[in-house]
């Protein structure tokens, strides 16, 4: 549950690949420090934090001898364990959101819900492998691991785009802007935004 009231979550992870320390507060003004040993993927993770307006202290060490692989989506699995702990029962949130980002050529879509159940939909077609450090396939892991440890419905889907950053920078800034909105208080909202009663 959060802590007196706020909406603050620390989760710290470590396995034999990584060890992830992360605060996540989710009523914040957009201030981070990232660091995970992948600039590109620290970039992207500055985005979400500043367009979700959520403060966000990171550290990860994992395996990059190796690959990216189990750094990128254990960072994926902190963060979905740290919203799900800072989101509490969930009462009074707005529960949706939904944002569509352009990044010059490239646009993308992203909507989700803050249902309690884990999916995720990433239709995005970045048309190189690598950039910087980071391998663009591991965007979509990324975003599963976050919508499955969350408890989020997530779709994300590429609308125009052929620059790989761009279309990664545009899908990175979309989830924070969604998620911004679905996380938002709503004082008309009167306890847990469904018919079931629980999310």
């Amino acid at each position: 549950m959060p802590t007196q009231g706020a909406r603050t979550a620390t989760i710290e992870r470590k396995t034999t690949e990584t060890d992830i320390r992360l605060t996540l507060t989710l009523d914040g003004d957009g201030s981070s420090e990232i660091d995970t040993g992948i600039g590109f993927f620290d970039h992207m993770l500055t985005h979400v934090a500043r367009h979700g307006l959520f403060n966000v202290n990171l550290a990860a060490v994992g395996d990059l001898d190796i690959d990216d692989h189990h750094t990128v989506e254990d960072v994926g699995i902190v963060m979905g364990m740290a919203l799900n702990q800072a989101l509490g029962d969930r009462a009074g949130i707005e529960r949706y959101g939904s944002a569509t980002v352009p990044m010059d050529e490239a646009l993308v879509m992203c909507s989700l819900d803050l249902s309690g159940r884990g999916l995720s939909v990433c239709d995005l077609r970045v048309p190189v492998e690598q950039i910087g450090g980071f391998s663009a396939q591991m965007a979509p892991e990324f975003f599963r691991a976050v919508a499955h440890n969350a408890g989020i419905t997530l779709h994300i889907t590429q609308l125009a785009g052929d620059n790989g950053h761009h279309i990664l920078e545009a899908a990175f800034k979309a989830f924070g802007r969604a998620l911004r909105q679905a996380v938002a208080l709503n004082s008309r909202v009167t306890g847990i935004p469904s018919t079931k009663g629980v999310l």
